[in-house]
């Protein structure tokens, strides 16, 4: 029998089961009439939204349907559209066209919601996509079909505008590779478990640092996939004793992980068929009955053109649609089992397991969530798109359950974006209020796989009253960290606007980095980030850059990220917790780019580009035969062709204030012809498909493995060395202890019009050890002394670590002038006066 064969004769007609269903309404009217709270009352029911399949081979489906409640619509014209493949999907082809057996199902409504329990459909696996599904519905305003997609579902294989997959989570948490990390979860909980009272879950400790990747770009091949097979042979190699390259050195004495936001983003969008990842053929589409005027309902055959979504984004460009779930152009297999194996491969690592912190975006949702999501979930514009209505008991029971699906693929840790956009309008107070008690609440969920039930530690970025005027100076970073101190709080030197490459830069941030020292405990610290390293492209050539870290401005802004003296200080003196991007220690390029924006795309490569290409491209990296093929297809032959367009595009836009038509007038002639000689005619669908193009080659060209050979083995050795010291001394994350009159603890500053340089000493509470700092953070070189730096201490020094290319000897440690060049640090221990250990080198 052929495959096709088997795969219809296995899949019964999918039908309503009357009891179960009964039994499920029944629960649902159960909560309704409870005593709890309205929004009690939908987190118990949003447990039930999606569809879940059981042991039993029923599915049990819900949806939150307000839009659809009442009389309006009459429940025969409500029905679930299921689509199930009958010949196999290959998740590896761009584009294919597969038959599927299209069923419809009229579910149960009640009140806001529709809920069933069904039999016939078929769950996703490993190896297969399952039955895909959605709601339809007859609209009474304009007698046209609509749909009504799931937002609590746990598989979108071809994008959020397609039907969501049923798929089997239980079945998937029972076979993860890291049961064992959990099982020990548990165990260590009831081992510290009071007698005759129920274990707590087990609290998630920080760890000691953490490196931020973005998949697309920090994977070798685009995907999760990838990120688990690089991960697992660099444990294979720590396994057996073999060296490391310089940049898998950059991946390694890390115990966290976090990704930017793996959520489905928005789309394109330009209502053109072929934009669509799931298409059904026009005859096959969804018609009405004349007669009855009803949806026409019985079951057919239908085939549908299936693309694999290819969505380039940096992630924060969400819908909140989907958010339990994985962008599928993240995943080479489109299975939800690839996230959970590099969740896996994590927390097996041969070092000790390596915690992951998802990046989770509820404070703003685009544009685009008004075509997925109900009027419920919005409550009109801001400057990111649309505000998330979280005061709506539905919507914010959703939410928190979404996220608790999330976190529950193994995620450790979380880290909440722009905290304060979370805002609503307070009719007590008359003023705009922060939504804390939703940002605490999302800390308290707790999470389950086996036998483990735990809380992940939170992270907050959170730069309140950003982006009022002057917010860089009014915020404190503290607000949530004193609500929540167990906590942690993006600090002001790694939040948005850092930008090291400039003359002077650490001596204004002076002020800043005294605060950092006194409550930096609970600060996220560093100066690298995915925005921070964008900010860094954002500065015009014009301004005074410190051309003491390169001859280049692409050098310059590589040492400004990955810089030995704010390492030093980060890892080796302040408080908090230390992160660092991979593109900052592999120095590669990095930038806001995404293929899926058909309205505003040109205007942000206008806005972007000329920057970037000053700040990340060189013209030997333009001219590489493997990048950049969409835009020299295009006629763009060289770095500069590129940016002479990019010149009178720039111009066009702000004289016609982004009127597309306007601008693609102006900018006839500025393109160069193409390499068949041809002159292109610029109109608006060659702007578009221009920007396009530009915006997937430089996103190809930010794949960090492609610039594996800048990485310097002694910088790569030196990060890793500043790593290992940090570990070694957990007690740096503590505060300065200048309450407790500990006078010879503390950090100054010795600056000139030219030269700023850092120094100071701290102490282990414990008195177990001591460490001090010398970091030159800027200008031109300076001699020192460390007496003069450090004239209280009568003892020697042990050098712990001194920066690539510095070099100290034991006359230097014993008093005698060093010079430090910009950039330069070291980190010593002091030893007690009368010490016999000699001073080391």
């Amino acid at each position: 029998m052929s495959q096709r064969a088997v795969l219809q004769a296995a899949q019964p007609a999918i039908r309503l089961e009357a009891e179960p269903t009964a039994e499920l309404l029944a629960w649902a009217a159960a909560i309704e009439a409870s005593d709890a709270s309205t929004l009690e009352k939908a987190r118990q029911l949003a447990t039930g939204l999606g569809a879940r399949p059981g042991a039993d081979g029923l599915t049990q489906i819900g949806f939150w349907t307000p839009e659809l409640s009442g009389d309006v619509i009459q429940p025969k014209n409500i029905l679930l559209e299921v689509f199930t493949p009958i010949e196999p999907i290959d998740p590896g082809r761009d584009e294919q066209t597969v038959r599927f057996r299209r069923d419809y199902v009229q579910l149960e409504k009640q009140g806001d919601y529709q809920w069933g329990v069904l039999n016939g459909l078929q769950a996703g696996t490993t190896q297969a996509i399952g039955s895909l599904y959605w709601l339809r519905y007859l609209c009474p305003d304009t007698n046209g079909v609509l749909r009504v997609g799931d937002p609590m579902g746990s598989s979108y294989p071809f994008g959020v505008y397609a039907p969501a997959e049923v798929y089997d989570v239980d079945a998937l948490q029972r076979r993860r590779a890291d049961l064992p990390y959990y099982e020990a979860m548990a165990a260590a909980v009831l081992r510290d478990a009071a007698e005759n009272e129920p274990p707590c879950p087990f609290t998630v400790p920080a760890p000691s640092n953490i490196l931020q990747l973005h998949v697309r770009t920090a994977s070798p091949n685009g995907y999760v996939s990838g990120l688990t097979a690089l991960y697992r042979e660099l444990a294979r190699k720590l396994r057996h004793g073999e060296p490391l390259t310089p940049a898998e050195t950059n991946l390694i004495g890390y115990d966290a992980v976090q990704l930017l936001p793996i959520e489905p983003t928005v789309e394109v969008r330009a209502g053109q068929a072929e934009d669509d990842f799931f298409s059904i053929c026009a005859e096959d589409g969804a018609m009405l009955d004349s007669e009855t005027e009803g949806l026409f309902r019985d079951p057919n055959e239908v085939r549908v053109r299936l693309r694999r979504p290819d969505l380039q984004n940096w992630g924060y460009d969400v819908v909140i649609f989907g958010s339990a779930a994985t962008n599928p152009a993240l995943l080479e297999t489109l299975r939800p089992d690839e996230l959970v194996d590099f969740v896996a491969e994590l927390h097996n690592f041969p070092t000790g397991p390596i915690r992951l912190i998802y990046d989770l975006v509820y404070g703003h949702a685009d544009n685009q969530a008004l075509d997925l999501l109900n009027v419920s979930f919005l409550k009109g514009p801001n400057m990111y798109g649309q505000d998330v209505n979280h005061q709506n008991p539905g919507v914010r029971a959703i939410l928190l359950e979404m996220q608790r699906r999330k976190v529950s693929t193994g995620a450790d840790g979380i880290r909440i974006d722009g905290g304060q956009d979370f805002k609503y309008f307070n009719p007590l107070t008359e003023k705009v209020d922060y939504d804390d008690p939703y940002l605490l609440a999302m800390g308290d969920l707790v999470q389950e796989i086996g036998p483990a039930r735990w809380r992940p530690f939170v992270i907050y970025e959170d730069g309140r009253p950003w982006p009022a005027e002057g917010w860089e100076e009014v915020s404190t970073y503290r607000d949530l960290v004193e609500l929540r101190p167990d906590s942690f709080q993006w600090g002001p030197l790694i939040f948005a606007h850092n930008t090291p490459a400039l003359q002077g830069f650490w001596a204004r941030k002076w002020r800043r980095v005294c605060e950092k020292m006194q409550f930096g405990a609970g600060w996220i610290t560093g100066c690298g980030n995915h925005d921070t390293l964008r900010r860094g492209t954002q500065v015009a050539a014009s301004e005074p850059i410190n051309l003491n870290l390169g001859a280049t401005l692409p050098e310059v802004l590589a040492n400004a990220y990955d810089n030995p003296s704010i390492g030093a200080l980060t890892y080796g003196f302040s408080p908090g917790l230390p992160m660092d991007f991979i593109h900052c220690l592999m120095r590669a390029p990095w930038g806001f780019f995404r293929n899926t924006d058909d309205r505003f795309g040109v205007k942000v490569v206008a806005e972007e580009a000329p920057g970037f290409l000053d700040w990340q491209v060189t013209p030997e990296l333009y001219g590489d035969g493997a990048l950049f093929s969409g835009l020299k297809r295009l006629g763009f032959a060289t770095l500069e062709d590129l940016r002479g367009f990019l010149t009178a595009l720039t111009e066009a836009i702000k004289a016609t204030d982004y009127d597309l038509e306007l601008t693609a007038t102006a900018c006839q002639g500025a393109a160069p012809a193409e390499p068949s000689g041809a002159v292109p005619t610029v109109d608006v669908a060659w702007l578009k498909a221009f920007a396009r193009r530009f915006m997937e080659d430089m996103h190809a060209a930010c794949n960090v493995w492609l610039h594996a050979d800048r990485v310097e083995p002694e910088r790569a050795a030196h990060n890793l060395a500043l790593r290992q010291l940090r570990r070694e001394r957990p007690w740096l994350r503590h505060n300065l202890r200048v309450s407790e009159g500990v006078s010879d603890e503390r950090l100054d500053l010795l600056t000139t019009p030219c030269t700023t340089i850092f120094y100071g000493l701290r102490r282990d509470p414990q008195g177990s050890g001591a460490v001090a700092l010398v970091a030159h953070m800027g200008g031109e070189p300076m001699a020192v002394r460390l007496p003069e730096l450090f004239p209280t201490h009568t003892g020697g020094w042990t050098l712990l670590l001194a920066s690539p290319g510095l070099a100290i000897d034991a006359a230097h440690l014993e008093g005698e002038a060093f010079t430090l060049a910009d950039s330069q640090a070291l980190i010593l221990e002091p030893l007690a006066a009368g010490d016999s250990t000699p001073a080391g080198v």
